[in-house]
C-alpha cells in the first residue's frame, strides 16, 4: 500500500487545471503582487519565526501582524538558481537542465524558451510586470568575436556595449534592472533593461574576480534596488488605482555574501556583519511597504516575503550562535543542505482584506506555489504543460484549507540530493547532508551510513534520529511516490510531461571499510 494513503487518508484537491489561459480585460479586484525574495536569509534570523533570535526585523515582523506567517514553507532547493527558476516557473528546477549547483554570472538561460512563467501569465491577464534584483537564471551575452563555440573564461570576451538576449524581459518582465546573478559573482555591472549600464573597464573581486564597471561598488547594490522598486511602485500607482495591477518581483542581493551593510547599519545588531546586514534587509522591506503607502496602493496589494534558502555558513554561524543567535532557529544544516536549515524559510504573505491579520499556517508548502496560486486568484485556469508542481495557496490564505494542500513536497540539495517530505514524515534519499554540513557527501565522515534518512519531524525537528530502520513500509512508500513524481513529469493532477533529461533520486553512502 502507498504511503500517502497509509498517512494521510485525505482526498486531495489542486487548483492547477487544465486547459489554456483566458485573455481579457483584469478583474478590478484582481490585486497587485510583490514577490521579495530575501537571498541567504535563515529561518530563525526573522525575529517573529524565532522568539530566541537577537536580530531585530520590526518591519518583516509588521508585515507578519499584518497577515499570515507560514512556519512549514520550503524554498525548492537549497541554493539560489534552482530555488528561482522554481517560483517564476512552478516546476521543480530538477526537472530542467540544472541537476544541481547553481549558475554563473555568465551563464546561458535556464527557464526554456517555451516555457510557461508567472510574469507572461500575469501580463497576459492585464499585469504590468517587473522584476527588480539579482536575476541568476541566466542570459546570452554577447560575445566580441564571431565565432559562437567560443566559451566565457574571464568575462572580458563579453561585448559589453551590446544587449544581451534570453533575460528576464524575454519571459515575461516588461521592466527590469539589476544584476545578472549573486553579488560575489562578475559582472560587476548594473543590467537595464537588456543592457549593461555603462562599461567594464576594470577588474574587482567580491569573492570572485571579473570585469566591472569602475563606479560599481557591491555595498551600493541593495540601496539601488530598494530605489529602483520604490519607483517602480510609484510610477505605476496611477495605472494600478486605474485598474491595470502589477507584478513586481524583487529578487534582493542580500544578505547573501559579500556582506556589506551601509555605513548607517554597520554595527547596529551588536552581534556581527552578518546580522548588520539582516537589519538592512529588513530596512530594506519596510522602504518597499512605506512606498505602497505613500501611493495608497497598501490596501489593494497582496505582499509575499520568503527567502531562497537557508541562511549560509559564511554568515559566521560560531559568532552568531556565541551571541546567542541560530539562523536556522533549531533546525539542522544550512544553506545547501538536504537537512531542514538548508530549505525551511520564512514565508509572510498580507493581503489586506482577504488575509486575516496576525494568523499563522502550518501548512506544508512550497515556493514553485506562486504561479498555481496567482491563477486561482484570477480565477484563471492554467494549461496542462505549465506549473507541473504548483499548488494554490489561497484556501489556506483564505483560511478554508479544510486538510493539507499538498500530497507531498519534494526537496533537493546542492548536489542533488533528494528528500520527500509528507505529513510529518521525511525521507532523504542519501547518507549524508547533500551539502556543505557534516556528514558531508564523499567525505570519510558519511562512510558506512545508511543509504536513507528517515525523520519523523513532529519527534524529532533537529533531524537526530534516522528511523528508517524501524519504518521500511514508509520509506518504501515515500520513494514510490517520489519516483511516481519523477516518472510523470510532474507532481500535480495532469497529463504525463517529461523531464529534461533523466533525473537520478538516489545518493547512496561509500562502502564501509
Amino acid at each position: 500500500m502507498r504511503l500517502h494513503r497509509l498517512i494521510c487518508g485525505f482526498c486531495l484537491t489542486f487548483s492547477v487545471a487544465s486547459g489554456a489561459p483566458t485573455e481579457g480585460p483584469i478583474s478590478p479586484r484582481s490585486p497587485n503582487i510583490i514577490y521579495i525574495l530575501a537571498d541567504d536569509l535563515g529561518f530563525g534570523d526573522v525575529a517573529c519565526y524565532n522568539p530566541r533570535g537577537k536580530i531585530a526585523t520590526p518591519q518583516i515582523d509588521r508585515l507578519a501582524s499584518d497577515g499570515m506567517r507560514f512556519t512549514d514553507a520550503h524554498s525548492g532547493s537549497a541554493v539560489c538558481t534552482p530555488t528561482r527558476y522554481g517560483i517564476l516557473t512552478g516546476r521543480y528546477s530538477w526537472r530542467s537542465p540544472l541537476k544541481s549547483g547553481v549558475l554563473q554570472g555568465y551563464s546561458k538561460r535556464l527557464i526554456e524558451p517555451n516555457r510557461l512563467t508567472v510574469p507572461e501569465f500575469l501580463r497576459s491577464n492585464g499585469y504590468r510586470t517587473a522584476c527588480i534584483g539579482k536575476w541568476h537564471l541566466g542570459l546570452d551575452w554577447h560575445l566580441r568575436g564571431k565565432d559562437p563555440s567560443v566559451r566565457i573564461k574571464t568575462g572580458w570576451e563579453i561585448d559589453y556595449a551590446r544587449s544581451a538576449t534570453n533575460g528576464p524581459t524575454a519571459v515575461g518582465f516588461d521592466r527590469f534592472f539589476g544584476i545578472s546573478a549573486s553579488l560575489d559573482m562578475a559582472p560587476f555591472v548594473f543590467i537595464d533593461q537588456d543592457r549593461s549600464l555603462g562599461l567594464p573597464t576594470v577588474e574587482k573581486k567580491w569573492g570572485r574576480k571579473g570585469p566591472a564597471v569602475a563606479d560599481f561598488e557591491a555595498i551600493d547594490v541593495l540601496p539601488n534596488l530598494v530605489r529602483e522598486s520604490t519607483t517602480f511602485i510609484r510610477k505605476s500607482a496611477e495605472a494600478a488605482r486605474a485598474g491595470r495591477p502589477f507584478f513586481l518581483y524583487v529578487p534582493l542581493s542580500a544578505p547573501h555574501t559579500p556582506i556589506l551593510a551601509t555605513p548607517k547599519w554597520q554595527g547596529k545588531s551588536g552581534i556581527n556583519d552578518y546580522a548588520d546586514f539582516v537589519m538592512q534587509v529588513d530596512d530594506a522591506v519596510g522602504q518597499i511597504l512605506g512606498s505602497l503607502d505613500r501611493a495608497g496602493l497598501a490596501g489593494e496589494t497582496l505582499v509575499i516575503f520568503t527567502s531562497d534558502n537557508g541562511c549560509s555558513p559564511q554568515a559566521d554561524y560560531p559568532a552568531l550562535l556565541a551571541k546567542g543567535h541560530d539562523p536556522s532557529a533549531g533546525f539542522r544544516g544550512t544553506k545547501s543542505d538536504i537537512f531542514e536549515g538548508g530549505h525551511r524559510v520564512p514565508f509572510i504573505v498580507r493581503w489586506p482584506g482577504q488575509v486575516k491579520p496576525g494568523t499563522a499556517s502550518d501548512q506544508v508548502i512550497c515556493l514553485t506555489d506562486l504561479f498555481a496560486t496567482s491563477a486561482e486568484i484570477l480565477g484563471k485556469s492554467l494549461p496542462g504543460d505549465a506549473a507541473e508542481d504548483s499548488v494554490s495557496l489561497l484556501p489556506a490564505l483564505l483560511g478554508t484549507a479544510t486538510g493539507p494542500l499538498r500530497e507531498a513536497t519534494v526537496h533537493h540539495s546542492i548536489n542533488g540530493s533528494f528528500a520527500i517530505r509528507q505529513g510529518h514524515w521525511k525521507l532523504a534519499l542519501c547518507p549524508d547532508s547533500g551539502g556543505w554540513s557534516k556528514p558531508r557527501p564523499d567525505r570519510d565522515e558519511a562512510d558506512g551510513l545508511p543509504d536513507v534518512q528517515l525523520f519523523n519531524l513532529a519527534e524529532d525537528r533537529g533531524e537526530q534520529h534516522n528511523v528508517q530502520a524501524e519504518h521500511p513500509e514508509i520509506v518504501e512508500g515515500l520513494t514510490s511516490l517520489l519516483e511516481k513524481y519523477v516518472a510523470n513529469g510532474r507532481s500535480t493532477p495532469g497529463q504525463p510531461r517529461q523531464n529534461t533529461g533523466p533525473v537520478k533520486i538516489r545518493k547512496q553512502a561509500k562502502a564501509a571499510p
